[in-house]
């Protein structure tokens, strides 16, 4: 896995990710930075910034460019009987890596406590997405799952309420929807077309953010924000 930017492989290399091959442009001057790796007796080797432009397929390197092993997704069973796993996010179909980099962003800074991915028509994680989350990959729990409809089964099991993002729903997003209901999953779908039928037919609770505004709709990392902070805890 290629990532990029000075947050992302610091935030890398402080979560114990394995770093294969760390490039460093030749004009590179942060040596704060530098005393950095040195620290963490990183290596590196110096190339040209068109050498980083391809290594990393992408000119907003800062300069910095990492090989490091792919990231390892969590076991969603092993999660399911601690008792603070209570909010989660299941992304259906999310395609957009700038969008689930500023999920997983949202999700790290609150209080909730993993995102699930499905295996089919979805942005895997990649140097786009740790770029856009500024790091915050290494700190969440982010499972991939192979089937959501067996999965939201699951966590239904485990007593979990599945609610459903849907612009036409009737109830309205508010935290009081969260009484007497402990354990929490919240479902956003694809960019274009939401959640898919079938599985908003899965959903104890659909519900829909208040807006007054012409443009009826939201980003999907915008939304995944608004339900995050209503739901946030103060502890």
């Amino acid at each position: 896995m290629i990532i990029y930017g000075k947050n992302i492989i610091k935030e890398a290399i402080k979560a114990n990710r394995v770093i294969y091959n760390l490039y460093i442009d030749y004009k590179f001057k942060d040596f704060h930075f530098l005393n950095f790796l040195k620290k963490f007796n990183i290596n590196f080797q110096f190339l040209n910034k068109h050498q980083l432009n391809e290594k990393s397929d992408n000119s907003n390197h800062q300069g910095i460019v990492a090989e490091v092993e792919d990231y390892k997704y969590k076991n969603l069973d092993s999660f399911l009987n601690k008792p603070d796993f209570q909010k989660v996010l299941i992304l259906d179909s999310i395609q957009d890596p700038h969008n689930l980099g500023a999920i997983l962003r949202t999700v790290e800074a609150s209080d909730f406590n993993g995102v699930i991915l499905g295996n089919k028509n979805q942005v895997f994680l990649n140097g786009t997405v740790a770029k856009a989350s500024s790091g915050a990959l290494e700190y969440v729990n982010i499972f991939l799952v192979e089937n959501l409809f067996k999965t939201i089964a699951k966590l239904k099991k485990y007593n979990f309420t599945i609610i459903g993002t849907d612009s036409k729903a009737k109830l309205d997003l508010e935290p009081k929807i969260s009484l007497n209901k402990k354990f929490l999953a919240f479902i956003l779908g694809n960019e274009g077309r939401g959640i898919r039928t079938l599985l908003k037919q899965t959903c104890d609770l659909l519900v829909k953010i208040p807006m007054k505004g012409k443009i009826n709709s939201l980003n999907v990392s915008v939304t995944a924000a608004l339900i995050m902070y209503s739901f946030f805890e103060k502890k």
